[in-house]
């Protein structure tokens, strides 16, 4: 008897949980969400297939997601294993030749199509491509020293769009072209923002190995402006890894973005979380 009113009682938290999403279902009805995926949870299989079936509700709901994914440690993984020493310049991997080929045969070819194939084995309809696909992501070198390392510098979003209008889920590698037709590696990160802002999109989700940005205190703030981001990296308080993040928000905002959250993508639903209930998830960033 006790164990048939504990289930009732997990039903009702159920059905006011789906209550309660009301309005964020309505709000979020229709727009367009850019994702990155990265960090521990791409090489992990539960995570993978949660993430792609938060993913698949999104859609099913009547979000737009567009996933844009990261793969270092893959790619550290294969060089290593073909024998291909990295160089670096001030903490950045030098991409040659040799390199690059490694990076897209790894991005495109491995994990883009295991994204896919998760986000499809839920149910979803994900079609996998890279910035070089339709000319959507043209790019210039970052810095000579770095060699085929891009910064975007054109996006033409239109594929994403149509892709979106027709029912399917866009996963992008961070893949770009050269005007001369070379192939550069761009940080999944600034993808990420170059791709949002250019498809204006409501939210820009950075998933991460870390709850948010954190205060001097090491506390998560739930809610910022830009400014105050500015603030927190002029002081300091923002270092290492976060700054490329904060950055990318910042320049994502500035191209038309009307919001981004960076957020840990270990935990457990964490994209849902962040859209449809009124706790969300990481750090808020947002114009007043």
């Amino acid at each position: 008897m006790e164990k048939q009113t504990a289930m009732k009682r997990d039903w009702i938290g159920t059905a006011r949980t789906l209550s309660e999403a009301l309005p964020y279902l309505q709000r979020y009805d229709g727009a367009i969400v850019v994702v990155k995926f990265g960090g521990h949870a791409m090489g992990d299989d539960t995570a993978m297939n949660s993430f792609a079936r938060d993913i698949v509700l999104m859609k099913q709901v009547g979000v737009n997601p567009v996933i844009v994914h990261g793969g270092g440690p893959m790619i550290n993984g294969m060089l290593e294993q073909l024998g291909i020493e990295s160089q670096f310049v001030n903490g950045k991997r030098v991409s040659d030749e040799k390199t690059v080929e490694v990076v897209e045969m790894v991005l495109s070819g491995l994990i883009n199509k295991r994204i896919v194939q998760a986000i499809n084995a839920q149910g979803g309809r994900a079609v996998g491509l890279s910035g070089k696909d339709a000319s959507l992501m043209i790019c210039q070198a970052a810095d000579p020293e770095l060699g085929f390392v891009g910064d975007p510098v054109e996006i033409n979003p239109r594929v994403l769009t149509e892709l979106s209008d027709s029912g399917y889920i866009p996963v992008v590698a961070p893949l770009g072209a050269g005007r001369a037709g070379e192939t550069f590696n761009v940080n999944g990160d600034t993808a990420a923002g170059a791709i949002a802002g250019a498809l204006r999109a409501d939210r820009l989700l950075l998933l991460t190995d870390v709850a948010g940005v954190k205060d001097a205190d090491g506390e998560v703030v739930t809610q910022l402006t830009p400014a105050q981001l500015r603030d927190m990296m002029k002081s300091g308080v923002i270092s290492g890894g976060m700054i490329p993040k904060t950055e990318t928000a910042l320049k994502a905002m500035e191209g038309g973005v009307r919001a981004v959250v960076i957020l840990d993508g270990r935990a457990r639903n964490a994209v849902l979380l962040e859209l449809f209930t009124e706790h969300g998830a990481g750090s808020l960033i947002k114009a007043d």
